[in-house]
């Protein structure tokens, strides 16, 4: 596995996570359905904008922005 598909992972991972962190009522399969339904996750994946070489508190700032105001930051 490529070093930038774990990292992908991982940024998914740790962006459910901190959505669970936020919403304590969802479960991990929930809060992974957000993120994997998300413009962010397209964005994460997208190997132009290099987007998972960020930190996952910046990139979740672009995820809770899509979901209060329904587009990226």
């Amino acid at each position: 596995m490529s070093e930038q598909l774990m990292m992908k992972m991982d940024m998914v991972k740790n962006l459910a996570l901190l959505l669970m962190e936020q919403n304590e009522t969802l479960t991990m399969e929930q809060a992974l359905s957000v993120v994997f339904n998300s413009e962010t996750y397209l964005k994460v994946m997208n190997e132009k904008t290099h987007l998972y070489y960020q930190s996952p508190r910046y990139v979740f700032a672009f995820l809770d922005s899509e979901l209060t105001k329904g587009k990226m930051g």
